[in-house]
């Protein structure tokens, strides 16, 4: 069963990617990741290190803290 935090995390992630226009592959260019990890990301199946989600604020141009908003 998916836990509920990594499912708002993902939509939160699928929410910014919508919001600049970026294809799963355009976002997976910015992140370094595979566009199925994204993917997996977006739809709670990944649990994320704090690496990654370092990643992920960086393409975002946003600090972590942002990432977490509304969670």
């Amino acid at each position: 069963m998916k836990d509920k935090l990594l499912i708002i995390f993902g939509n939160r992630i699928r929410e910014l990617r919508n919001q600049k226009n970026w294809s799963q592959e355009k976002l997976a260019e910015e992140t370094d990741f595979h566009r199925t990890y994204i993917g997996m990301i977006e739809r709670g199946e990944r649990n994320l290190s704090l690496l990654n989600i370092q990643k992920f604020a960086k393409a975002f141009d946003l600090p972590i803290e942002d990432l977490f908003k509304n969670l």
